[in-house]
């Protein structure tokens, strides 16, 4: 089913992959009232992780196609929580945005703008959010950015 947001996101250049599975003892969202928690979204494409370490293995720039590639993920989590309707999405309300990174690097908020940018661009209005972007000293397989999202669907 292919509606506004995802014919907004073709125009992008992106089809929504299948949902990823969980990597351990959890689930990928949980849906309560008309908000859906969508759980940690590791940086990954189609040839695997994207892993690294901002202020050290990898730049600010290649941090922030990374945290792109988390919200296409969570899109993705968006439309299975939905039935596969994304049009059935309200508003991205608050991403948390995970940084794997050296102690003295300071410039998350401008990694994690890879994510906001695209669901800005891609949902209008709808993908305006609330946000938290932070460093961690290390995050699951070496990845280099995680993002958590909480989402408003109809």
């Amino acid at each position: 089913m292919s509606g506004t947001f995802e014919t907004n996101l073709a125009k992008l250049g992106i089809t929504l992959p299948d949902a990823p599975a969980p990597a351990a003892n959890y689930v990928p969202f949980v849906q309560v009232g008309d908000l859906v928690f969508v759980s940690g979204q590791i940086s990954q494409d189609d040839e695997g992780f994207i892993t690294g370490k901002l202020g050290d293995t990898m730049s600010v720039e290649d941090g922030a196609k990374a945290a792109r590639t988390c919200a296409i993920s969570l899109l993705s989590q968006v439309k299975a929580a939905c039935g596969g309707d994304l049009d059935r999405l309200v508003r991205v309300v608050k991403l948390s945005g995970f940084v794997n990174s050296t102690q003295d690097f300071t410039e998350q908020p401008k990694v994690i703008n890879g994510a906001s940018d695209l669901l800005a661009e891609a949902l209008g209005d709808a993908g305006r959010h609330a946000r938290a972007a932070v460093s961690s000293p290390s995050l699951p397989m070496g990845v280099a950015v995680e993002i958590e999202g909480v989402f408003q669907i109809k």
